[in-house]
């Protein structure tokens, strides 16, 4: 570990789309899968509970878009296929919502365990893993995607199985990731000081959200994130200088 930190790291917290995994995959396999199947998806698995779920917190969603007066597809009645124009609005302007991630995570599923889908790391995520683990570290993600999806993409991914590396994951149920009460959150329900925890994610609030809960910090930089302004943030490009 770096010099910099004033207390011992034995918990790292990582983001998944820049920081474990590119973009392009999230952006250019991942949601445009979701956004074909979706229609598919609800015509044979709408009745099911934990869908049914989902589709009650999109139209909430939907409800409080309408009466905010945002420009939203209609959602007319309660048809199968009704939800799909609200669901690809929401998929492309990656809407940050509970009820999508979780639902994108069933209809991804499908995917991964019929070999549509292999997840992309960068490579020196799994050496890292393997290292911080034989250090002691216990590794967590914090991820706006679904516990299942982040559950799927290190468990299909290219360089194999890792979530026997992984203590637990987190999503929206825990909080917004650019709230600091969240990560306050995760330190409880991990049980170490939040001190203790080393957070890495590629975009600044949520690092600042982190900082002021008390944890330490890394930004990190890889070859196609939307930005490389760290704002002053301590820097990491790969995971073997970690």
């Amino acid at each position: 570990m770096p010099d910099r930190y004033s207390a011992r790291v034995d918990v790292i917290l990582l983001d998944i789309e820049g920081t474990t995994t590119p973009i392009d995959y999230v952006f250019g396999v991942l949601f445009p899968f979701a956004q074909k199947q979706v229609e598919s998806f609800l015509q044979i698995h709408r009745q099911e509970s934990r869908v049914q779920a989902d589709l009650e917190r999109l139209r909430q969603e939907y409800a409080t878009d309408v009466a905010q007066g945002l420009a939203v597809p209609e959602w007319l009645d309660d048809s199968t296929t009704a939800a799909v124009p609200y669901i690809h609005y929401l998929i492309e302007t990656d809407r940050k919502s509970t009820g999508l991630k979780s639902l994108q995570g069933k209809i991804w599923e499908s995917g991964y365990r019929n070999g549509t889908l292999r997840s992309q790391l960068f490579p020196d995520v799994k050496p890292a893993f393997e290292r911080w683990t034989r250090e002691g570290k216990r590794l967590y993600i914090f991820s706006s995607g679904s516990v299942q999806a982040q559950q799927l993409l290190f468990q299909y991914s290219e360089a194999g199985n890792l979530t026997q590396f992984l203590s637990g994951y987190f999503d929206t149920e825990t909080g917004s990731k650019k709230e600091a009460a969240s990560y306050r959150k995760i330190a409880q329900a991990i049980g170490v000081s939040p001190q203790q925890i080393l957070f890495i994610s590629d975009v600044t609030a949520e690092l600042k959200a982190s900082e002021v809960a008390g944890m330490q910090t890394l930004f990190s930089l890889r070859s196609d994130n939307r930005t490389s302004d760290s704002e002053g943030f301590p820097v990491v490009s790969n995971f073997d200088n970690v």
